[in-house]
């Protein structure tokens, strides 16, 4: 009887102890797929702000945004005209876009 009490509260801590390390684990993937969100959202805005230099330069020569190119930085120039423009790219997945001049990286399409 005590050997079967004693095999029995062996068992009982082992499924503890595995739910803990289960749980445990969910918790360091949630945290981890945060950090990789947090990072694509930064790299998306260091591409905004190369392509925005870039349209920038181009507006500064040409007096508009119409004609400019933002090849290279992994984003499309989807609308330019005299006085504006809008740019969008893709990151793990997600579209996001920038209304310029002046404007901050928002989720979505142009």
């Amino acid at each position: 009887m005590v050997r079967g009490v004693s095999i029995l509260s062996l068992l009982v801590a082992l499924l503890v102890a595995g739910w803990l390390l289960t749980a445990q684990q969910r918790g360091a993937n949630a945290k981890q797929s945060e950090a990789i969100d947090q990072a694509r959202q930064a790299a998306t805005g260091l591409t905004f702000q190369q392509a925005q230099v870039q349209l920038e330069q181009f507006h500064a020569l040409h007096g508009t945004y119409a004609g400019a190119s933002t090849a290279g930085f992994d984003v499309t120039l989807v609308r330019a005209d005299a006085s504006s423009y809008c740019i969008q790219g893709a990151a793990g997945g997600s579209t996001s876009h920038l209304a310029g001049p002046g404007g901050t990286p928002a989720a979505g399409g142009c």
